[in-house]
């Protein structure tokens, strides 16, 4: 897939897991009154884990792995994306929403924008990069064949 194509359609399910949560944090600190950091904690982990199903399903559909290297790529995904907008993210709402006095909805899209180039980076160099067949990557039945014939329908 060309770099430019990745980027669009991770841009695109970035927006929806974007859209889900704003409307995770909007619940949470609008309707239920949570504090801003706690609720963006678990805003942000609705949306990684959303945006990670359709990274698999779409942006990197084409670097196939099997369930062992699914679950290291999970696992790597919330270290990498997570832990930049977990961290990164709860950061920079303190500092927008606390410090500067940014509303929390506006202060939420800043700071998706400010760690998603980040989050790409990692996923395509770290997270969702092609396994080689020592690292149990594999598509499931029969590692190659299934990667192989992808391709061929693919190109």
């Amino acid at each position: 897939m060309r770099i430019a194509s990745r980027i669009g359609i991770f841009s695109l399910v970035g927006v929806i897991g974007y859209v889900l949560q704003t409307g995770v944090l909007w619940l949470l600190v609008g309707r239920l009154r949570m504090a801003i950091v706690p609720a963006t904690l678990a805003a942000t982990e609705a949306a990684v884990l959303h945006n990670f199903v359709w990274h698999i399903a779409w942006t990197w559909a084409d670097r196939p792995a099997g369930p062992g290297a699914t679950l290291v790529r999970l696992l790597r995904f919330n270290v990498a994306n997570g832990g930049v907008s977990l961290l990164g993210g709860a950061a920079l709402m303190a500092l927008l929403v606390h410090g500067l006095g940014v509303h929390y909805l506006a202060a939420n899209l800043v700071t998706v924008l400010a760690c998603s180039v980040v989050n790409f980076a990692a996923s395509d160099l770290w997270v969702f990069r092609a396994w080689s067949k020592g690292e149990g990557g594999g598509a499931g039945r029969g590692a190659g064949s299934s990667h192989a014939t992808y391709r061929a329908t693919a190109t």
